[in-house]
């Protein structure tokens, strides 16, 4: 054994006799190339310049949303649960940039993970837990977290309890709608009213300080939200914002007012900036974004054409259809460009049949607490493949983010569970120009 894996060892030996609740292990060589999927280089993504991207971690399972501590460590949370964890929390013991040491705990999966005031919050896909963490942000009790919240609704679709935190102790959560467009079975026409809304299709509110809570202690803050996957709190703003799923087909039941084509391009996913009260409008309207406006939806009387009700809140951005926007991140670092600063994020994990293009993180610019400019991609190519004239399978699926003590940009990848980090490096002769003009 060299020196590394001894010291590993015995860190592992002294954990686990510590807490034998954790699952400690170091991370096990590569496989063979014969025996892995071709994975994308991160010399390979398309990044502005200047931009570099590394792997960091690979075969961590289905990683969600991500948060990451004041010491870099890193907790994933996974969609399905790696030999029986749910959340493991990364970390690089050598600072080499690799992580070496993953620690597992949690028997349930999920999306949501969020740090804030010394605790660590979690969701599965009906509940919402937290976890005291020490001085350094690591978990206290691993195998005894609090539960919050239990009873939120669970289907076999769009299932995801992504979730924040504010500074006031109240706790946000997504409930979708399994009813893609609110239609009666095997019809076109829409339930009036939705009956959803009462219990899905918006954000829900509890405290983050009082355990036991059930669904029917929370507050519905905003509703009208089909699915909500991408969110983040927004500290200069003091407000949430949301990257809603847009709805899928309209020529199924309505060719006579939309064509595959325009099915296939409508509606826009929308980012929403909500507050208490909120009616974004799903199932009744929807964003267009070729017409730059919300739209009767065809289940409700609409033609494509006929515009939608006032009462429902604008989207603040919007972009193409069918992207699956489930990450959304509001960096603050000063290690990235001054353009970057205040602006979002966003994790896109499916793709555009408008642009054909997709699997790839976006950016919105922002001043005084609003989009500043339009969308633009900032990391492409995670799929790894042509999507207008594929030749393998789509490589990575973006989903969560979240930003390092460093001002560093972490992406995490579920479908083949890997973790990029991308960092930016002033190019040699700007920083020349920089320094000249300091003179």
């Amino acid at each position: 054994m060299n020196k590394s894996f001894s010291l590993v060892t015995c860190l592992v030996t002294s954990l686990l006799a510590v807490n034998s609740g954790w699952a400690h292990y170091r991370i096990p060589p590569a496989k063979s190339a014969h025996t892995v999927k071709k994975a994308i280089l991160p010399s390979e993504l398309k990044l502005p310049t200047g931009f570099s991207a590394t792997m960091v971690a690979e075969e961590i399972g289905s990683a969600r949303h991500i948060a990451i501590t004041k010491n870099g460590d890193i907790y994933v949370k996974l969609a399905k649960l790696k030999d029986g964890k749910g959340i493991y929390r990364l970390r690089d013991t050598n600072k080499d940039g690799i992580i070496d040491e993953r620690v597992g705990f949690g028997d349930y999966p999920g999306t949501g993970i969020f740090i804030r005031d010394g605790y660590l919050y979690a969701s599965s896909n009906s509940s919402i837990y937290r976890y005291k963490l020490n001085e350094n942000e690591e978990v206290i009790n691993p195998e005894q977290p609090e539960k919050l919240v239990s009873g939120l609704r669970e289907k076999d679709r769009d299932k995801s309890k992504s979730i924040a935190v504010d500074k006031q102790g109240n706790i946000y959560v997504n409930i979708a709608s399994d009813n893609d467009a609110c239609r009666e079975p095997g019809t076109g026409k829409g339930q009036m009213p939705c009956t959803l809304l009462d219990s899905a299709a918006g954000i829900w509110r509890f405290k983050a300080n009082v355990p036991d809570q059930t669904f029917a202690s929370g507050v519905r803050f905003a509703t009208g939200l089909k699915n909500v996957v991408g969110l983040d709190w927004n500290d200069k703003t003091n407000s949430l914002f949301v990257m809603q799923h847009g709805r899928g087909k309209f020529d199924d039941f309505y060719p006579q007012y939309y064509t595959p084509k325009q099915s296939a391009e409508l509606p826009a996913e929308t980012m929403y900036e909500v507050h208490q009260g909120d009616d974004a409008g799903w199932p009744y309207v929807y964003y267009d974004q070729f017409q730059k406006k919300k739209i009767l939806a065809p289940e409700y009387g609409g033609d494509g054409k006929k515009t939608g009700t006032a009462k429902t809140i604008n989207p603040v951005a919007a972009f193409p259809a069918h992207m699956g926007p489930n990450g959304l991140l509001f960096y603050t670092g000063t290690s990235f460009p001054a353009k970057y600063r205040n602006g979002t994020f966003i994790a896109f994990h499916a793709q555009s049949q408008e642009l054909h293009k997709g699997y790839l993180i976006g950016f919105v610019p922002f001043k005084n607490g609003k989009p500043s400019g339009p969308w633009e991609i900032f990391a492409d190519n995670f799929a790894g493949t042509d999507l207008v004239k594929p030749t393998g399978p789509v490589q990575h699926r973006p989903c969560g983010l979240a930003q390092g003590p460093d001002g560093s940009l972490y992406v995490t990848d579920d479908l083949n569970g890997t973790l990029f980090k991308i960092s930016y490096q002033p190019q040699a002769s700007a920083r020349k120009e920089t320094a000249s003009q300091k003179k």
